[in-house]
């Protein structure tokens, strides 16, 4: 069965960074397109970053751009968030989420296509 198993997150000051990984297993992780996305309790997911199965193009929340860099090794079925320059309201449980009905670049924000979700890891900002 497909697995996704989120780590790296922690607690760190704000203007630091923190990279979040995500390693995959049981399926065909290069034929995947790979999501990033947070929570906080009582809101909706938001969606973060995503990027296509080949790795060439990339999506990022208006929020996080040019802060965050998401990053795929199809060779270790892992995909990363690289976060920089860290903002208190980053603070959420961030997941990553894979599945087949993610096709197209502008599927990759919608969190119902994704079929498959991590645990999710705690990243926390203080000011």
């Amino acid at each position: 069965q497909v697995q996704l198993v989120e780590s790296g997150g922690g607690l760190v000051q704000a203007g630091y960074s923190l990279r979040l990984s995500c390693a995959a297993s049981g399926l065909a992780f290069s034929s995947f397109s790979m999501g990033w996305f947070r929570q906080l309790p009582g809101k909706e997911r938001e969606f973060v970053a995503g990027i296509r199965r080949s790795g060439g193009v990339n999506y990022y929340a208006d929020s996080v751009k040019g802060r965050f860099t998401i990053t795929r090794d199809n060779a270790k079925n892992t995909v990363y968030l690289q976060m920089n320059s860290l903002k208190p309201e980053d603070t959420a449980v961030y997941y990553c989420a894979t599945g087949p009905r993610v096709v197209s670049s502008r599927d990759l924000c919608t969190a119902g296509l994704y079929d498959y979700w991590g645990q999710g890891t705690q990243v926390t900002v203080s000011s």
